[in-house]
């Protein structure tokens, strides 16, 4: 019997069903029935060692699959840290875990080591998972299967409601997590989020092996589980809003130092980086070039409610920027490694820009005849790359393995090839 079964069992909640859907999923007829505790209540935070060593033997004990989430502080704090870690599984219930007093998860990582890992949008909470030592072997993303079948709307709480027919609260999506104690109506939410993501997992499994796309979805899962953690990103300054309107390398440098500056305070401080200074602000200060804090205190973000110290070390990076030597100016643009831009394939390579727009259309009628988006079909850089250098000869097995080459599954390639090599061909014709 599975977890929503079990709940629809009893009746001193207010749920029913959670079966599986018919292929037409629940009927337009049947109103979603809100979900509103978690079967066996809410768990105590597991906020010790001996809680923790007691839970990883019981989750350690269980069997099937493990669902597994876990809350960030977004717009809080700096960084992406765990700030809470909710696990279900058959026979050891659901347990959340404060990564704050218990920092070190490897042990129960390592107890899981076997299961699948049940995740709604992995990629999202992988990396928060991975510094406290929770890395999966195996996984199954709920939102990617959503994707893959064709589901018009992903989030886990249109997911739950589409498939099984359940509403999930969302009122706390966006709450500071770092907060403690956590409140209990948000650890209710929290412990909810995990309830049914093993039942949607099976419901969704079944769909994609209806729609013939399982072993798709399985591959995807795969690759996700064994990438290796992301390259720290370049300049990341480049990134703020706004960066648009900042044309000139003085400028670029005012942006790069105030953006700096701004991160070390918020590291030592430990609060999300726009708390401590608006994007805007950075971006107004580069355009303006204040001379002194006096002009710097008369822009928008630099207002009467920032003090005087913090005007001079504002004032100190501009500064910084408006003395550094023209030869340690930052370029106005990235260097970028592959293709130019789309945009500028028309001047810089007509034939290109043709091929592209022919393979564009191939892939975007065959995402739509699959019943899913073409991003997930195949990433449209890996399209560019190819349309930009094709290979000298275009047959199947050419373009398969510059496909391959630019890390498309197996069953990405077995899709696409035709319908790329059809494209380039006719281009190179």
């Amino acid at each position: 019997m599975t977890d929503a079964h079990e709940t629809a069992a009893d009746s001193s909640l207010r749920t029913t069903g959670g079966a599986p859907p018919d292929d037409d999923g629940p009927s337009a007829a049947e109103a979603p029935i809100p979900l509103l505790e978690p079967r066996e209540g809410v768990p105590p935070v597991v906020a010790d060692e001996a809680a923790l060593t007691e839970v990883t033997a019981a989750f350690a004990a269980g069997s099937g699959p493990v669902a597994v989430d876990a809350e960030r502080a977004s717009g809080y704090r700096y960084g992406q840290r765990a700030y809470l870690v909710q696990l279900r599984r058959q026979g050891a219930g659901t347990a959340l875990i404060d990564p704050v007093a218990c920092p070190d998860l490897t042990a129960l990582g390592e107890a899981l080591s076997g299961a699948e890992w049940v995740l709604h949008a992995a990629t999202q909470d992988l990396p928060c998972l991975r510094e406290i030592g929770m890395v999966p072997t195996r996984l199954f993303d709920t939102e990617l299967a959503g994707r893959l079948a064709g589901f018009p709307r992903v989030g886990l709480g249109a997911m739950v409601e589409s498939v099984l027919g359940f509403v999930l609260e969302k009122g706390h999506s966006a709450v500071d997590w770092s907060t403690r104690p956590l409140p209990e109506p948000w650890l209710r939410y929290a412990a909810l989020d995990v309830e049914l993501l093993v039942d949607l997992r099976d419901a969704l499994e079944k769909e994609l092996d209806r729609q013939g796309k399982l072993e798709w979805a399985r591959q995807e899962f795969d690759a996700i589980a064994s990438a290796p953690p992301p390259e720290p990103r370049k300049d990341p300054w480049r990134r703020t809003s706004g960066m648009h309107k900042v044309r000139r390398r003085r400028q670029l440098a005012v942006v790069r130092e105030l953006w700096q500056t701004r991160d070390r305070i918020a590291q030592r401080r430990d609060v999300s980086p726009g708390k401590v200074l608006p994007d805007a602000a950075i971006v107004e200060a580069a355009l303006a070039m204040p001379a002194d804090v006096h002009a710097l205190a008369a822009l928008n973000g630099f207002g009467h409610r920032t003090g005087r110290r913090q005007l001079e070390q504002w004032q100190a990076a501009v500064d910084r920027a408006r003395t550094l030597p023209d030869a340690r100016l930052p370029q106005p643009g990235q260097p970028v490694a592959g293709p130019p831009p789309p945009r500028a394939w028309a001047d810089k390579d007509p034939a290109a820009a043709a091929r592209l727009s022919a393979a564009r259309a191939a892939v975007s009628a065959l995402a739509e005849r699959l019943n899913m988006p073409q991003e997930n079909l195949i990433a449209p850089d890996t399209v560019r790359r190819v349309c930009w250098e094709p290979p000298k000869s275009v047959d199947a097995e050419s373009v398969g393995a510059a496909l391959a080459g630019h890390g498309a599954r197996p069953w990405q390639v077995e899709q696409v090839t035709p319908v790329l090599v059809a494209a380039l061909s006719v281009q190179g014709a």
